[in-house]
């Protein structure tokens, strides 16, 4: 079952938005075993999106349209369908209704009659109600293919897919099943494991596919199959999972439909009921914000001193000047000091800092650019490690960031 995703916007062609609707649109496809044969965005222009209807049509099965669906003038998309499917547009009572509830109660301008014009839909489409907005998605069919029009705002597009879209797809038509098992490592890079893994892939078995993802500092594997079967494959990724765990397992953080390493952090620290504060600089704060984003994190995670300044380091996290002045901020003496500082700052089991020179130009330190001190405190000891991360600001500060939390899990772990 082949699927095409359409994104109707100017704003996702010149980069002020971020296409998330395609990521979104591809996960949930997935999972229902459908492939997704091609995303294509395009203008605000009719012609346009004729064009990519029609190329969708000869392509998939299913064409999701997100996008072009507002009360104004250059959201031309149900105008679009209807010279499409050779239409027109007629007032659905139901949407108008819906429409000025919304507007009653949580909208404080007056309704206006480009507003109530959103209750107009092709006349042959099955209306979707989005419940937390005023644009229907409309189900049309031709030729036995099936388009769906969405609007582009995610949360509601995500909606109208998971309540309304999915369902009505999957009784009307059959999917494979597929699975993913995603391995996550951390410390050896794509070419390096490779080699380790070598004879392992090369058994796997045929409708079994392995994908490399790396990123800085980690690289997942994803072991893909879609089948009929759906214990044959079960049991199969299961067995070549046990098989590579044994080779990986200095590398082996878990498993992406799991935990990420953020999460499986605090999940270890929950367990163990230990606490951790972190003081950063170079990583400004990426740390923190990660560790955050897990719900539940206030459990474990005390609070953290961006000190990004020479003067906060020395004014805040008490970093002796005498240590900064013969060793200056990216060093050895300072990442251990701020590490075991902040963590009697905030009275916690684990201290962890970065300090670092990500670049362009050389700061407040000698040091080389790329250069970063990781360190770790605890209540009987603090170390540190150096790392060269390259000349890439970005990519300096998300590799800095991925390798304190492996150090970090490596720690924590300990017996």
């Amino acid at each position: 079952m082949q699927v095409e995703i359409i994104t109707i916007g100017d704003e996702i062609l010149i980069g002020q938005v971020v296409d998330t609707n395609s990521a979104f649109l591809g996960k949930e496809f997935n999972k229902i075993g459908a492939s997704i044969y091609q995303i294509t965005s395009v203008q605000d222009d009719k012609t346009h999106i004729l064009k990519a209807l029609k190329e969708a049509e000869d392509n998939a099965d299913i064409v999701i349209v997100t996008g072009g669906l507002g009360p104004t003038k250059d959201d031309i998309t149900k105008h679009t369908l209807c010279e499409y499917f050779n239409d027109t547009l007629v007032e659905n009572k139901e949407v108008l209704a819906h429409v000025e509830e919304l507007f009653s109660k949580y909208i404080s301008t007056p309704i206006s009659d480009l507003n109530r014009q959103q209750a107009l839909v092709p006349s042959k489409a099955k209306v979707l109600k989005n419940q937390f907005g005023t644009a229907p998605g409309m189900w049309l069919e031709k030729n036995g293919k099936v388009f769906v029009s969405l609007p582009g705002v995610p949360y509601e597009m995500e909606a109208l897919i998971s309540n309304e879209v999915i369902p009505a797809l999957r009784s009307r038509f059959k999917f494979p099943y597929i699975k993913h098992k995603t391995i996550l490592t951390f410390g050896l890079g794509e070419s390096a494991l490779a080699n380790r893994i070598e004879a392992w892939e090369d058994a796997l078995p045929n409708f079994i596919k392995l994908a490399y993802l790396p990123s800085l500092g980690s690289v997942r594997l994803r072991l893909s199959g879609k089948t009929t079967d759906k214990a044959q494959l079960d049991n199969e990724i299961d067995k070549q999972v046990a098989l590579l765990l044994p080779q990986i397992e200095d590398i082996f953080i878990g498993f992406e439909e799991d935990l990420s390493i953020e999460a499986i952090i605090g999940k270890q620290l929950t367990l163990k009921e230990k606490t951790i504060a972190i003081a950063e600089s170079c990583t400004g704060g990426r740390l923190a914000e990660s560790l955050t984003a897990n719900a539940g994190a206030s459990k474990y995670f005390k609070g953290s001193i961006v000190s990004y300044a020479t003067e906060s380091k020395e004014n805040i996290l008490k970093v002796s000047e005498a240590i900064i002045n013969k060793h200056s901020v990216v060093s050895k003496e300072v990442a251990e000091a701020m590490a075991k500082n902040v963590r009697l700052l905030f009275n916690t089991d684990y201290g962890m800092s970065t300090t670092g020179n990500a670049g362009p130009s050389k700061g407040d330190s000698d040091a080389d650019v790329g250069t970063v001190w990781i360190a770790i405190a605890t209540k009987t000891k603090v170390y540190s490690e150096v790392f060269n991360f390259g000349n890439h600001r970005k990519k300096v500060i998300i590799k800095a960031t991925n390798k304190a939390f492996e150090m970090l899990l490596k720690e924590i772990s300990k017996k």
